[in-house]
């Protein structure tokens, strides 16, 4: 007689394997499990021993496969009445889980492939609704990463992610010193920052310093209705990336301005003004015989590069100097684009001043949001948000 059996695989005290059935043509395996008597039931959620049985009830219940064979337990379980918890609840018998029909270690396990897999494909990979894989992965990450951690914040980032079409956004906070997403919060409007301000304790509050982010006045109005001693520092890859547009603008209505011949330069050299390095040899004689031929275009690119070296200076007084020079030549073109383009820089300069004492930049927090996008267009989208959030929260814990 064969001495293989398949015990060792349920090395769990408190069930017992009564009988076993395998189907061939459906190729899957189904135990009977029995609570084991010698043991006095205990409560799943507090542990404590149960008083009286309150009813018996039956589950199939699906476990891990054995080799490629599918296993299914049909389990019979009963429900106590727990002194401590004041509830009936169902007894704890090691393996099964209280709340999905598959076993603990499935549970685990459907848990660890979504880290690397989609739930679709989990869910194909062991024939199972993906509903329930998604389902079991949640509740595992909201014991993980429901409870955002505040403590230690000192520098903050914060950037806005689309997530569809509408104006869907997602405002992401991230710790700066650790790289980890702090908080998630939906839409991008003051009470969006707000409601994450309120989740911090007074000393939590006190000890944060600054916060780097773009123009966004809603985020401004949060900051400093609810922490007004947080230094704002705006990051030069946004105020750059505005000043793109204005380029583009005062390209466009050069470009109407000028004769049949001149157009024939302006075509094609839309990138060429916002590049930083120009490499190609014929672009560069492009670029060139372009600003030659127009003063207000060669003085927009030289406004381009001096508005970068801006964010370059420690000392407030030379990033003072530096800003209001930018500006007198900015203004001197009296363009209305440019102009104002510049009053809006006079407006927040307070924001480029604090980047001398908090050298600060989302260049973090952009890769962030691209690592993001890569877990949004994997999975197809997200329509349950809160799922997203966590998913989120774990490709970023530290």
């Amino acid at each position: 007689m064969s001495s293989l059996s398949i015990t060792p695989y349920f090395p769990f005290c408190r069930i017992r394997i009564v009988n076993q059935f395998v189907y061939p043509k459906a190729q899957e395996s189904w135990l009977k499990v029995v609570p084991d008597k010698r043991f006095q039931p205990i409560c799943h959620l507090c542990g404590h021993k149960a008083i009286r049985i309150h009813s018996r009830s039956q589950r199939n219940v699906r476990d891990l496969n054995l080799a490629s064979t599918p296993v299914y337990l049909q389990c019979h379980f009963r429900k106590i009445f727990c002194p401590a918890c004041q509830r009936i609840v169902i007894e704890d018998l090691e393996l099964l889980h209280p709340y999905f029909r598959v076993t603990k270690r499935l549970a685990e396990y459907i848990h660890g492939l979504c880290k690397v897999m989609t739930v679709k494909e989990v869910a194909e990979h062991l024939g199972l609704d993906w509903k329930t894989v998604k389902n079991i992965d949640k509740f595992f990450l909201e014991a993980q990463y429901g409870t955002p951690c505040f403590d230690g914040l000192r520098l903050l980032a914060v950037d806005e992610i689309s997530i569809r079409k509408g104006h869907r956004y997602l405002t992401i906070i991230l710790d700066y010193e650790t790289g980890r997403v702090v908080w998630i919060g939906q839409k991008r409007k003051a009470r969006t920052l707000k409601s994450f301000f309120n989740r911090l304790s007074k000393k939590q509050k006190k000890n944060l310093e600054a916060i780097v982010m773009d123009m966004w006045d809603p985020y401004i109005k949060a900051v400093k209705a609810k922490v007004p001693h947080v230094k704002i520092v705006f990051d030069l890859f946004h105020v750059v990336a505005q000043f793109s547009q204005v380029i583009d603008k005062v390209r466009n209505s050069e470009y109407r301005k000028a004769s049949k011949e001149q157009k024939e330069i302006f075509k094609g050299a839309k990138y060429l003004l916002l590049k930083n390095t120009v490499r190609r040899f014929k672009q560069r004689a492009q670029l060139a015989e372009l600003l030659k031929l127009n003063q207000v275009i060669n003085t927009v690119y030289i406004l381009k590069d001096q508005l970068k070296h801006i964010w370059s200076y420690k000392s407030r007084t030379w990033t003072i100097k530096a800003l209001d020079h930018w500006c007198s030549l900015a203004r001197s073109l009296r363009n209305q684009s440019v102009t104002k383009f510049t009053n809006m820089l006079v407006r927040y300069s307070y924001g480029i001043l604090n980047h001398c004492d908090y050298p600060l930049h989302t260049s973090k927090l952009e890769g962030v949001n691209n690592k993001i996008k890569v877990i949004k267009r994997k999975a197809y989208g997200f329509h349950d948000l809160r799922y997203f959030s966590l998913k989120i929260y774990q490709a970023f814990a530290n």
